[in-house]
């Protein structure tokens, strides 16, 4: 595949939340699970798909990060290969009019996005560039998923969760293992992560 700097290699899931807490949380239950759950906001016909973006990360860092652009997303995700998603039934969405839904095979329909750009006021969410794997839940794991957050410090908060996390289940064992025992049993952290900003 010839690289190509306006686009990536990898797709990404970003969380969305009130606020970059809850979207934190929303990754933190993400990892814990090992599953995007599909939603149908935004999609016409009510299917049940997973949505990512093939934008690389330094082109959309910028607006993540400041306060002063508008995004429906965090700047909180799962950067997946393009291929693992592929390999899942992913595909680009297609844009088109409201008007073109119905000439789509049944099969295709969940790809719909509405592209307008000669509506008043137009609409436009090709800066997306938008990918969806239609299924109820997408598995991911450390093996081939990198999470995405907005610095280091927020890492910090990441691994603090995972950490108690851990902590509070193998508190359940304390009756019946020895301290030492429980001490091997704890994972290291599993994930690898790509910070927004050093």
């Amino acid at each position: 595949m010839t690289a190509r700097p306006d686009i990536s290699d990898s797709l990404i899931h970003f969380t969305r939340g009130a606020d970059w807490g809850e979207a934190l949380a929303k990754l933190i239950e993400i990892s814990n699970s090992g599953v995007i759950l599909g939603g149908n906001g935004f999609i016409k016909g009510g299917y049940r798909c997973v949505c990512l973006t093939e934008a690389p990360l330094p082109a959309v860092a910028d607006q993540l990060l400041n306060d002063g652009s508008f995004t429906r997303y965090s700047p909180f995700g799962i950067l997946l290969p393009k291929k693992h998603i592929f390999d899942h039934g992913g595909r680009p969405v297609i844009y088109q009019t409201d008007d073109e839904f119905e000439q789509l095979r049944e099969a295709a329909r969940w790809r719909h996005v509405r592209y307008e750009p000669t509506a008043e006021p137009p609409i436009d969410f090709t800066w997306e560039r938008e990918w969806r794997v239609q299924c109820a839940a997408l598995p991911i794991s450390p093996a081939e998923a990198v999470l995405v957050l907005p610095d280091s410090e927020w890492l910090n908060h990441f691994q603090a969760a995972w950490n108690a996390d851990q902590e509070i289940e193998l508190e359940s064992y304390t009756t019946i293992l020895d301290h030492l025992v429980l001490e091997q049993m704890k994972q290291p952290f599993p994930w690898r992560v790509v910070c927004l900003t050093q």
